[in-house]
């Protein structure tokens, strides 16, 4: 056994590997180096070293031949023995998702856009990384896959990861342009693409930025491709984070027996997984949140919403969805500082959730603090223009302006959340109170219709004892609303 230098060996490997044929010198930079500029003197050092490794020389050439101008090829014979105990195994795919992202390819030709290529390709891994309920693939396994051709079915054995993410960054003049796509490796099918144009300036900036916005599509594009597939799947087939999926799937409509349907599935997953932090994060914010619209008693649900928030920070204090649950709980119970406080834990573990940016910006609307509630709720809807919670996006928006007097703007977002979902009932409560303080008492009445009907039990004591208003002024603003629209 002859040790060598990685760079040694892996010259000596493709030119085995591709005997069939002269490989040229362009050919080994870009393999052995990735395309880097290295001298010529360094390949005729790894060349001789590899000559040395088989017993070869640069006179006698037995087996490695040089072809002038036209580059290098392995002579010799080749047998291949294969041990089958010596043959590992594909990886297994996770239980949980998994994702590779793929170094992004430079199509300009430019070195500089290299880097930038590069970065994102990094930066992407590290920023994914965040999810708590994502699997994925360090940097260093994906970038055998640089400047290559990729076969998804290939990468998806060779890494064990259901979805890739893949891209290319061009230049043209002054401008980049930054394209991505998510890619299910088992089917060939795409979930998700978008491309981002870029005057070119401070490099860093616009890299930042772009790995913001793909991180933060990513991940409710994922989470509803995996929702879909739990719910076509056998019940007895479903895993702690099939049911996870399947109640977000659930909740996302934003109606009483959609949140039914994801408690369910979500006391499932704790009855087979009890420490499975996940289900315990989004089971307590589910519970917060339905006493919130008034589809359970608030008594039942609120003890119980917080002892599952606080069992899935136990569990796993960096995913913020245990802090989503918590900060969600006890603004329930008028805790404003510890809410806006565990709102903004969560933000700050994944800077690129826009359901972190949505509920604090919920946190600070509720508690009056108009102008970081919509800065919070406007970067949620910059970073997923196409969420599936858009319509929380928005409440939250509407209950800000509706603190802040501007009830016009408050009824204008509750009417586009409405719009998108519904059942939203804190959506509608908010919109008739909004319409009957801008003025507009006959469309406030006729809407409290509505509201009554999917809520009979409303009133103005139930409104005060759980709508999450943080101050007296603030709840007082609220209840007056829905005075005027004609609420008892």
């Amino acid at each position: 056994m002859v040790a060598v230098e990685p760079q040694v060996f892996d010259l000596l490997a493709h030119l085995i590997r591709h005997r069939d044929r002269v490989v040229s010198k362009d050919d080994l930079f870009k393999t052995i180096w990735q395309g880097r500029a290295v001298s010529d003197s360094a390949l005729f050092n790894r060349i001789n070293a590899a000559r040395r490794a088989v017993g070869d020389s640069g006179e006698q050439q037995r087996l490695i031949r040089t072809l002038p101008r036209k580059g290098l090829r392995f002579v010799g014979e080749v047998h291949e023995e294969v041990h089958e105990e010596a043959i590992a195994a594909p990886p297994p795919l996770s239980d949980r998702p998994s994702i590779a992202v793929l170094p992004f390819a430079n199509v300009s030709g430019d070195p500089g856009e290299e880097y930038f290529a590069d970065g994102i390709s990094e930066d992407l891994v590290t920023s994914l990384a965040r999810i708590r309920w994502l699997f994925v693939i360090a940097r260093n396994s994906t970038f055998a896959y640089k400047h290559r051709a990729v076969d998804l079915k290939q990468v998806s054995r060779e890494l064990g990861v259901r979805y890739v993410l893949e891209g290319r960054v061009r230049r043209a003049g002054g401008q980049l342009r930054i394209t991505a796509q998510l890619v299910d490796t088992l089917t060939g099918g795409h979930h998700w693409a978008e491309h981002y144009d870029r005057q070119l300036g401070d490099m860093f900036a616009v890299q930042d930025e772009i790995t913001r916005n793909v991180a933060a599509a990513i991940e409710p594009r994922l989470l509803a491709v995996e929702g879909v597939r739990a719910l076509a799947r056998s019940p007895d087939h479903l895993g702690a984070w099939d049911l996870v999926a399947q109640a977000q799937t659930h909740f996302w409509r934003l109606t009483r027996t959609d949140c039914d349907a994801a408690v369910k599935a979500l006391r499932q997953a704790l009855g087979s997984h009890p420490d499975y932090a996940p289900a315990h994060g989004r089971f307590g914010f589910c519970l917060a949140f339905a006493a919130h619209m008034g589809w359970i008693p608030a008594e039942q649900a609120m003890q119980e919403s917080g002892e599952h928030a606080r069992r899935a920070i136990a569990l796993d204090d960096c995913d913020p969805w245990g802090h989503i649950a918590l900060a969600y709980w006890a603004m329930m119970e008028r805790r404003t500082e510890d809410s806006i406080a565990a709102f903004a834990q969560a933000v700050k573990l994944n800077p690129s959730s826009a359901a972190a940016h949505s509920h604090l910006s919920r946190g600070l609307a509720f508690a009056g603090r108009d102008r970081e509630a919509i800065e919070h709720g406007e970067e949620a809807i910059r970073l997923s223009p196409l969420d599936p919670e858009m319509a929380l996006f928005l409440g939250a928006i509407a209950v800000a302006h509706y603190t802040a007097g501007r009830y016009d703007e408050a009824a204008r977002y509750t009417a586009e959340a409405l719009r998108l979902r519904q059942g939203f009932q804190g959506a509608q409560r908010l919109h008739c109170a909004s319409l009957a303080k801008a003025g507009r008492l006959d469309d406030a009445r006729r809407f409290l219709i509505t509201v009554r009907r999917d809520q009979p039990d409303l009133s103005l004591a139930w409104v005060r004892a759980n709508v999450p208003y943080q101050t007296r002024e603030l709840m007082e603003r609220f209840l007056d609303g829905l005075r005027l629209a004609g609420l008892r």
